[in-house]
């Protein structure tokens, strides 16, 4: 299976620790490219700023979308991605600390895939990081690229 790129979006180095290793322990050997901050996460799905060299046909096979970004936050990301034909398809779990159901129902108003809330445990944050990556990476069809 050629590599696929699954874009991570969060804000806290722990967690980007924490989300890279549990896929590394699941054997996941996709590229993962880690966006800061919700802007950054924007530039890079676009092709902007400091990723404009970035080859606009490498779109991610996966997002993992934290919610509470600096910048711009993650319910604006996925409002914005949703808005345009390249990135509209691109499967997105919100991969979130927060419980609010508000932050569930417009995660999923706004076209989020899945909402999972970060398991405090490692264990358990490993084991759902697998099954999401095993689910969407192997297990799901998606849609045909432009190019098919």
């Amino acid at each position: 299976m050629a590599e696929r790129i699954i874009l991570l979006v969060e804000d806290n180095p722990d967690d980007a620790v924490l989300t890279r290793r549990a896929l590394e322990k699941s054997d996941v050997t996709h590229r993962v490219e880690v966006a800061r901050d919700g802007l950054e996460a924007l530039d890079y799905l676009f092709a902007l700023g400091t990723h404009a060299d970035r080859k606009s046909s490498e779109m991610p096979a996966l997002i993992l979308l934290d919610l509470k970004l600096p910048k711009v936050d993650g319910l604006e990301v996925l409002r914005r991605l949703r808005t345009d034909r390249l990135t509209k398809i691109i499967p997105v779990i919100v991969l979130s600390s927060s419980d609010e159901p508000a932050d569930v129902i417009e995660s999923y108003s706004l076209g989020a895939n899945s909402y999972i809330r970060k398991p405090v445990d490692f264990s358990e944050f490993t084991e759902t990081v697998r099954t999401l990556a095993h689910y969407w990476l192997h297990l799901n069809e998606p849609p045909p690229t432009e190019s098919a």
